[in-house]
């Protein structure tokens, strides 16, 4: 394993790095002698982020059969960082060109598939796995620990709760997030999240605004470890996340696993993965209707908090650990059949 996604704080793909390397040292530890970041020969090497020194061992022949992770494509950047023309051009490129220099791509939505197709990469190189989620991480807890945190966090206990997270951008849809807390004061909402891009973070002047001085019901945590996103998504009756553009979100996995209820922008992207388990809006009015329906029909958040926990289980640790045990034995096969692997 290659990778510097738990570098920076507050990131989908730092979250989704650690569940597979878990997974792999506790399901997978008789099937697989796994290194990170060591440069020693290797059968597969599996690269989950695009360091530049990455690109340059990818050349060596002790890397074996190569297997790339792709958490983004350049279009998906859009409205995550703010880089100058010239230099949005060569980042792009060398995105592109590292996922070319791959035997063997995965990725975590299936409409990536077409894309990569459409920028130049074979088809049949292109795995989909989905993400997923541990249940010995995010899990319902009982009820007294949930009221201990709101008491902690000075939250009445029948106050209702809108809880999102991600890096505060405009591609989240924070301004939304914050939109929705104006036109609801009398429900308390909380994101958890910062600016993992710093100052490059596009629009980032107008979302220090917001943090700075959000709404009353609104409260911005700012980066918090997963250990504590736990017990924010267990306090939370509605997990709200209306960003404009994603790829397989950890945060809506890791609130199903918790068995909150999700609501989400209808995106087309959620359709191949996802549908059928979470509430939808297009647009703000949308997303803003289906709060007030589940504000007046509390039933509504029984319903969908089966869905969570259904959908849960479609994306296990079980479930994937399977799927990845079978994907690494094959591609050490194909490996041994291309001279890849000596």
């Amino acid at each position: 394993m290659f990778s510097q996604a738990d570098s920076v704080k507050g990131q989908g793909v730092g979250s989704a790095y650690n569940e597979l390397i878990n997974l792999m040292r506790k399901d997978l530890v008789d099937e697989f002698y796994v290194t990170i970041n060591k440069y020693g020969a290797s059968d597969l090497t599996h690269y989950h982020t695009i360091n530049p020194t990455y690109y340059v061992n990818s050349f060596s022949p002790a890397r074996g059969r190569k297997i790339g992770y792709v958490h983004f494509l350049p279009d998906t950047l859009e409205g995550s960082i703010k880089l100058p023309g010239f230099a949005k051009k060569f980042f792009y490129n060398y995105v592109l060109d590292f996922y070319k220099r791959m035997d063997q791509i995965v990725v975590v939505n299936p409409i990536f598939i077409d894309k990569l197709v459409n920028y130049g990469i074979d088809k049949d190189k292109i795995r989909y796995i989905p993400n997923f989620v541990s249940k010995s991480e995010f899990y319902p807890e009982p009820l007294t620990k949930k009221n201990a945190f709101r008491n902690e966090l000075g939250i009445p206990l029948d106050k209702f709760v809108v809880f999102g997270d991600g890096q505060v951008q405009a591609r989240k849809g924070v301004d939304d997030f914050a939109k929705m807390a104006e036109a609801n004061p009398d429900v308390q909402f909380i994101w958890a999240g910062g600016f993992s891009f710093g100052k490059i973070t596009d629009g980032y002047d107008h979302f220090k605004k917001i943090v700075d001085n959000p709404p009353k019901n609104l409260t911005f945590t700012g980066i918090i470890d997963r250990e504590k996103l736990v017990d924010y998504l267990n306090i939370a009756d509605l997990f709200l996340l209306p960003s404009h553009d994603e790829l397989f979100p950890m945060s809506v996995l890791e609130a199903f696993s918790c068995g909150t209820p999700v609501l989400l922008r209808d995106l087309d992207l959620y359709k191949a993965i996802i549908d059928g388990y979470y509430m939808k809006g297009q647009d703000f009015e949308e997303m803003n209707a289906q709060l007030q329906k589940v504000l007046d029909d509390k039933s509504l958040l029984k319903k969908y908090q089966a869905l969570s926990e259904k959908a849960s289980q479609e994306y296990s640790e079980e479930h994937l650990a399977q799927i990845w045990n079978e994907f690494y034995h094959e591609q050490y096969q194909i490996g041994k059949e291309l001279g890849q692997i000596r």
